[in-house]
């Protein structure tokens, strides 16, 4: 079975997904990481691998940018192939002081600009909030890692150049730590479908002291989040 997103066989995706944004990311994780890797689809170049971690059956593929393409292959993932975890592993902005370049956040819950959840019809406002096992699972590893983390709420927004230039300031006031364009849809989806998510994120750029990462420094540091993610999945 086929999707017109994904041209994997029934069995061919593991229970447990990684989901980088790049797809390129998804090849680079399973030719590092994985043993026996076995490429399940390239339909639109969203590339996607199936190994095994230590021993353990996992897949990587890219989800592309935004809430529209996340939601397309967490959907057929959760529905069609029999997938019981995504782990998504991404960057974002910091939007704390306290938050720096290089620190990985471990989302507990995704607010939104977004409209995805008005597909469900619910007579209020969802609050889309990652597997608590999984979180627990990840704050553990990044304890034993010892990397700098924060636990705690993030925005997933459908805008990456945005003309209300206090935005950012206004999500960052209700405390949330990060911003990103992804997890909202993920979350949602999984509690759709009742099945199982977590996002973890390295802070690649500040909003609020606009410092960036350079490309070493990024590659470095996924690397970090990369092995928390494997050793939850």
């Amino acid at each position: 079975m086929s999707t017109p997103h994904n041209e994997a066989q029934v069995g061919e995706i593991a229970k447990t997904v990684l989901m980088p944004g790049d797809p390129l990311r998804a090849q680079f994780l399973a030719q590092t990481y994985l043993e026996d890797v076995h490429q399940f689809n390239t339909v639109r170049n969203m590339l996607g691998f199936t190994g095994t971690y230590k021993g353990k059956k996992v897949s990587i593929m890219g989800s592309g940018m935004g809430i529209p393409s996340i939601g397309i292959y967490c959907h057929e993932l959760y529905s069609q192939y029999g997938v019981e975890t995504i782990i998504r592993i991404g960057s974002c902005g910091g939007l704390q002081k306290d938050v720096h370049l290089r620190d990985i956040i471990i989302a507990q819950g995704a607010c939104t600009d977004s409209r995805f959840a008005h597909q469900f019809e619910l007579p209020g406002t969802f609050s889309a909030i990652s597997s608590y096992h999984l979180l627990e699972k990840a704050v553990q590893q990044a304890k034993e890692k010892n990397v700098v983390y924060h636990v705690g709420n993030i925005i997933s927004s459908d805008i990456f150049y945005h003309f209300d230039k206090g935005s950012s300031e206004k999500w960052a006031s209700m405390g949330c730590l990060g911003v990103e364009m992804e997890s909202y849809a993920l979350f949602a989806t999984a509690a759709y479908f009742h099945k199982h998510a977590i996002t973890l994120l390295t802070v690649s750029d500040s909003l609020v002291t606009n410092e960036v990462t350079t490309a070493k420094e990024r590659e470095n540091t996924f690397t970090a989040m990369m092995e928390i993610a494997l050793e939850i999945a």
